[in-house]
């Protein structure tokens, strides 16, 4: 199938529309008529990642975070994007990013469901689209309250991370709950705004956590790449489904650094 196709078919999920005005979405590199049989899909455009694509014969990378994000004035070996571009170039490689528009019309509903939270709505909506608001995160409520130690416990194995950071006391009843995968240090205001009990999402830092606590709202920050993997396995199956014809290739979970 033509990568434009594949690309049409993946907007379906999560359109380039969807995306923040600040964002770079779509295909970043390649070429649109490129016969696609096989997709290799990646949170990240690392190193190990287009290593892994080219080793399996992928004809298409596809990834949540966008390798080239700012400007670039030159492609050249002399940094690591460059590096990455020419060697997908090289490979014959078209590279395509979900990001915000993912964020937006999947990651933050996959996310809501792992947690079990009903009655969501967007956490900070970004647009309102035939009267229903789509946005990032979510809020809704668990079907019983419990302490923020077990609320803790539950974020571990929804997610399949091995510790989580949180922010405020052990035995604290949680109830509503605010979730916004990936850095969701600028969302903070929403959930207070929300009323949640705590908020779930990752690299929250040791003044916004503190902070949020001294609003009466705790925070379990289960890392960024620990809420964000799902996009993974999620698009992989979705291709399956979606594209026949086609194989999806998923990453295997790469922790991009250790606890020593």
């Amino acid at each position: 199938m033509e990568c434009e196709k594949v690309i049409d078919i993946l907007q379906k999920q999560a359109a380039e529309t969807y995306a923040l005005e600040w964002d770079n979405v779509g295909l970043l590199v390649g070429s649109r008529d490129k016969e696609v049989k096989k997709i290799y899909i990646a949170l990240d455009a690392t190193d190990e990642a287009i290593k892994e694509a080219i080793e399996q014969g992928a004809d298409m990378l596809l990834t949540h975070h966008p390798l080239i994000f700012r400007g670039i004035k030159r492609v050249t070996q002399d940094d690591f994007i460059g590096r990455r571009v020419m060697e997908l170039v090289r490979a014959d490689i078209s590279y395509y990013a979900m990001h915000t528009n993912f964020d937006v019309m999947g990651m933050a509903e996959i996310s809501a469901e792992k947690m079990g939270l009903a009655d969501v709505v967007p956490l900070e909506e970004t647009c309102v689209e035939a009267g229903a608001s789509q946005g990032i995160g979510r809020v809704g409520s668990f079907a019983k309250q419990m302490t923020l130690g077990e609320c803790a416990a539950c974020v571990k194995s929804a997610f399949g991370v091995e510790r989580v950071k949180v922010f405020g006391d052990f035995e604290k009843k949680v109830k509503r709950a605010a979730i916004c995968p990936g850095s969701g240090g600028s969302d903070v205001k929403y959930a207070l705004l929300a009323g949640a009990d705590v908020y779930i999402t990752g690299d929250i830092d040791h003044h916004t956590g503190i902070d949020a606590v001294a609003q009466g709202m705790a925070v379990i920050d289960a890392g960024h790449y620990g809420v964000e993997q799902i996009f993974i396995e999620f698009m992989a199956d979705y291709i399956r489904r979606h594209i026949p014809g086609v194989e999806a290739v998923a990453q295997g979970r790469v922790e991009p650094f250790y606890y020593v």
